[in-house]
């Protein structure tokens, strides 16, 4: 229609900022770009910019026809592109980031399989301690432990999580025995130590008890910055670990550790993917997030109590 030839070069008018600019990047004369613009506004009615051949000023009128033009231009593109993506396969960049623990563990077999489906997607998975922003360093999708505090983030739970205290079968039978969370402070704990801090702060709810929180500073005379480590410490008796359900079921299953203070549960820390707010959401992203939903709790047994 010509109403969207007119929106389109309107644009490119705009962005070029003169006329000159105009018409050397359409390929054409001076004259017919100052007169196709001469055009556009009789037959709009109005005038949309003031002009020489080295500036360009947008009227009020222009701006609106900028800014309204460019939303309907967007909408157009977005629909052909759904369009499209109903018939074509995925494909394209997806680039997503996890800690390192869940990451190996489960993010990196489920995109194997996703991209294993999907050929045409190129994957990327980064491990980091910390999580990559999204819109700075142009990852897709982020695996975060709890809901992300930016509101400019959509967030799908696609894993319930919670944290664990547990201790080797040794080394419950060789350590007083816990009444409350309190009782921890006395305890040989295996700190997830991630800063310079002399001692962590482990939180708990009494289960059944609301929100009520009990929160309790512990240390022990083994600590590491890793939480495989961590695991592998409480496995060969040296403490007590608070880990999350995911890393340390296949234990308790086993009963290579045992769970203490049941009536207790740690704080819950359920796994959201993250991706940016934006208009249209890339079908590779949305697929890849929906085989996670899909394909995480059969990895995972479901949460006890």
């Amino acid at each position: 229609m010509a109403q969207l030839d007119d929106l389109a070069f309107f644009q490119q008018l705009a962005r070029a900022g003169t006329l000159t600019a105009t018409a050397r990047e359409l390929g054409l004369s001076l004259s017919a770009v100052s007169k196709r613009l001469k055009q556009l506004e009789a037959r709009l009615g109005v005038e949309l910019a003031s002009r020489t051949t080295r500036r360009l000023s947008l009227t009020a009128e222009g701006e609106r026809y900028l800014q309204r033009g460019a939303a309907i231009l967007e909408e157009l593109a977005e629909l052909e592109e759904a369009l499209g993506e109903q018939q074509a396969a995925l494909s394209g960049p997806l680039r997503i980031n996890a800690t390192f623990g869940f990451g190996r563990r489960h993010v990196a077999p489920l995109l194997s399989a996703f991209c294993t489906r999907h050929p045409g997607v190129e994957g990327r998975l980064e491990l980091t301690n910390f999580p990559m922003s999204l819109g700075d360093q142009g990852v897709d999708v982020g695996i975060r432990v709890g809901e992300p505090p930016d509101s400019r983030l959509v967030a799908r739970r696609i894993l319930a999580n919670r944290r664990v205290l547990c201790a080797s079968p040794a080394h419950v039978a060789s350590m007083p025995r816990l009444e409350t969370p309190a009782d921890l402070a006395g305890q040989a704990c295996l700190v997830l130590r991630e800063n310079d801090s002399d001692y962590t702060v482990w939180r708990f709810r009494r289960r059944g008890g609301g929100d009520a929180e009990q929160a309790v500073k512990v240390t022990g005379p083994l600590a590491s910055n890793d939480g495989e480590v961590i695991v592998r410490l409480a496995l060969d008796g040296h403490g007590v670990a608070l880990r999350s359900w995911w890393d340390v079921h296949e234990h308790l299953t086993s009963g290579a550790l045992i769970e203490l203070l049941p009536e207790w549960q740690g704080v819950r820390a359920d796994f959201h993917a993250v991706y940016q707010q934006r208009r249209h959401v890339p079908a590779r992203i949305r697929a890849f997030i929906d085989f996670l939903e899909v394909q995480l709790p059969g990895r995972v047994p479901a949460l006890s109590g």
